[in-house]
């Protein structure tokens, strides 16, 4: 469950993340950024951080079932 939690997770991530990319590069100054990048931003916000925490959490059973094995 927890991979395809991530897997939902991410992957809007990514194209949210180059979107992002795009409207701050193309931007004259931080201040120009419209308030489309700010909720894009958010909502990459919301979307990572429980895909990080997940992946923490995949990572953590990895590291046990090494140690219990």
């Amino acid at each position: 469950g927890a991979y395809a939690l991530v897997g939902a997770c991410w992957l809007p991530v990514v194209v949210l993340q180059i979107r992002l990319r795009d409207a701050a590069l193309s931007a004259p100054s931080i201040s120009a950024l419209d308030e489309r990048f700010h909720a894009r931003f958010r909502l990459w916000f919301v979307l990572g951080c429980p895909a990080f925490v997940a992946m923490l959490g995949l990572f953590a059973l990895m590291l046990a079932r090494g140690y219990l094995a």
